[in-house]
């Protein structure tokens, strides 16, 4: 989306003066307090946006934090249902997807995701404690990008996730 004018002198103000408020950014450009605030509502996040997807919340939150603290807007799913929706509405650059998840695993959630042409071109990096050579060249050869096995190392994590990122075109 194309930003406007008015949009560029918002965000200027903004960067000039950090707390400045609604009313006074509504003064200076002598534009309605309601536009500013549609208008500042309207700005995107422009990070990079990672989909974690771990039925397991003590992997999910300390790989939450990590992420963020690396600059990623991070979006998360509990389950396979779940991790396909947030796929299709939040549009991320990058799946880290568990294996092991009851219901739908995430094989199947990758292959379903390698399958719809709104999702295919998303990379997948499985994360999972399953270390076998099977489980891995299944997970590679149904379209996932990457395979890290449980426990992890954040290192390698991050350096992994780079590498998916800039093969991806997405970094």
């Amino acid at each position: 989306m194309k930003k406007n004018p008015i949009d560029d002198k918002i965000i200027e103000l903004i960067k000039n003066n950090e707390n400045i408020s609604v009313p006074e950014i509504s003064r200076t450009l002598g534009i309605p307090e309601k536009e500013v605030e549609g208008k500042i509502r309207s700005f995107s996040d422009t990070r990079q946006k990672i989909l974690i997807v771990d039925d397991e919340i003590d992997t999910l939150l300390p790989l939450k934090r990590f992420l963020e603290a690396m600059d990623y807007l991070v979006i998360e799913a509990g389950n396979g249902p779940e991790a396909i929706k947030r796929a299709h509405t939040e549009r991320p650059e990058l799946v880290i997807l568990d294996v092991m998840m009851p219901g739908m695993d995430g094989i199947e959630v990758c292959k379903v995701l390698k399958k719809d042409a709104r999702t295919v071109n998303i990379p997948v990096i499985m994360l999972t404690a399953r270390d076998e050579v099977k489980d891995k060249v299944e997970s590679l050869e149904i379209g996932a990008d990457d395979y890290v096995t449980k426990p992890f190392n954040l290192n390698e994590l991050k350096a992994r996730i780079r590498s998916v990122l800039r093969r991806s075109g997405n970094l």
